[in-house]
């Protein structure tokens, strides 16, 4: 089954404080001896989990980062544009549940979902 997906260019706007997201990302690896153009790294554009926070105070350093992109390794990429070395070029809301219009169900409201779907 193929799921439409509307991407939103972070030049537009942006996601709301906490929100959980798949963003496009872009960047370099770092060089190695498998580089096609040795010293330089490989260049990518792929898809990440992320969420967006408005501000992101960064544990290790004290700073305070503003509206950037958090993955689940705690890297921290700012809106394209911006002077990571890593930047997020379009960000889109997660689907929802299957047969539902939520994100998220808890509790008792989880069996009745799940027996929906596979009935």
């Amino acid at each position: 089954m193929k799921t439409t997906v509307e991407w939103i260019s972070v030049d537009e706007r942006l996601p709301h404080d906490g929100a959980v997201v798949c963003a496009a990302v872009t960047g370099r690896y770092p060089p190695d001896e498998y580089d096609p153009e040795p010293g330089e790294g490989l260049e990518f554009w792929l898809v990440l989990p992320m969420y967006f926070r408005t501000v992101h105070p960064v544990e290790e350093t004290g700073e305070i980062v503003e509206n950037c992109f958090v993955d689940p390794d705690y890297v921290v990429r700012l809106p394209f544009g911006g002077e990571s070395d890593e930047t997020v070029t379009h960000w889109t809301a997660l689907p929802c549940l299957p047969g539902t219009d939520v994100h998220q169900i808890l509790g008792e409201g989880v069996r009745p979902a799940l027996h929906a779907v596979r009935s």
